[in-house]
């Protein structure tokens, strides 16, 4: 039985680089806020629809007080945070390279647990953190043809708000660990889409957001984008990682899914029409061995 979990962890993978593809498609036509904005109301929907069908309740009531102000948090730093910065990046710096990117996300989520709960790091985990870095200098870095200096071959503020998501992507994961303790997966999701909501919605108050958001209405194509971004990510993603997990352990599927930085490739060739390089492949390649290094026991 471990094929299955195999393929649904690929299955995983496969539909965070569609979401990546789809929110990359919508979010420079109608802005990081809307996108963000529009995601969580269609993510919420689809994963209302899943409770319903598995837990035969359409709301997370059955949520402690513990589970409620943990995941409301982590949907503050995650989807507010993270997402919001992550979808910056997609704009000024593309898919791909946000993408691979987000590679910082194990470590950084490795070096806060070191912090706040005192986790050992290994030799072993030291490495591949190094190896993960390592990769993505490859890719972000180039030597000049004048000076023979190297440069950063992107735009740094696109790399810091794509660093900036991969850290709330990090702080996010550590909060639902310790807040989803007891709680279904799918209504753990719906408490964290909730507070990355409010979230939204106080920033949209304050900045004027409701503007942009009544103006991303008029695009119906970024509109069906971020329906399927939504369909693919909190929906699909989570119900393959959740039968990845049933018949593999966490390492080795977490170790398949964190592969979209090369699995998100040729559709930057094709759909994004990228030119990219075998050093940029080989890159991602490094970054994503060093990924699984961390989940290797």
């Amino acid at each position: 039985m471990d094929i299955i979990g195999q393929l649904s962890a690929l299955g995983t993978a496969l539909s965070w680089t569609l979401v990546g593809i789809f929110l990359g498609k919508s979010s420079p036509r109608i802005g990081s806020f809307s996108t963000n904005f529009l995601k969580l109301i269609f993510g919420f929907a689809f994963l209302s629809i899943a409770t319903l069908i598995t837990r035969g309740i359409i709301l997370p009531i059955d949520a402690s007080l513990k589970n409620w102000v943990y995941l409301m948090l982590s949907g503050f730093v995650g989807f507010f945070i993270g997402d919001f910065f992550m979808l910056k990046a997609y704009i000024e710096i593309g898919v791909r390279v946000s993408m691979l990117m987000m590679a910082t996300s194990p470590p950084l989520t490795a070096l806060l647990e070191y912090i706040l709960f005192g986790e050992y790091i290994s030799i072993k985990d030291f490495f591949g953190m190094m190896l993960t870095l390592l990769g993505i200098s490859i890719v972000i870095l180039s030597k000049d043809v004048n000076d023979e200096k190297m440069k950063v071959k992107y735009s740094i503020k696109g790399l810091l708000f794509a660093f900036i998501g991969a850290f709330g992507q990090a702080f996010g994961l550590i909060l639902s660990k310790v807040g989803i303790e007891g709680l279904n997966v799918f209504a753990a999701t719906q408490i964290r889409i909730i507070g990355g909501f409010l979230s939204f919605i106080i920033f949209a108050i304050f900045s004027g957001g409701f503007i942009q958001l009544k103006n991303a209405f008029k695009d119906k194509q970024a509109i069906r984008y971020t329906a399927l971004g939504a369909f693919f990510g909190p929906f699909i993603g989570v119900s393959l990682s959740l039968v990845s997990l049933k018949y593999i352990t966490a390492g080795i599927s977490s170790t398949i899914t964190s592969i979209t930085p090369i699995t998100i490739i040729p559709f930057s060739k094709r759909i994004f029409n990228e030119k990219i390089s075998s050093r940029e492949i080989i890159g991602a390649i490094i970054s994503v061995l060093g990924v699984a290094i961390l989940f290797i026991n």
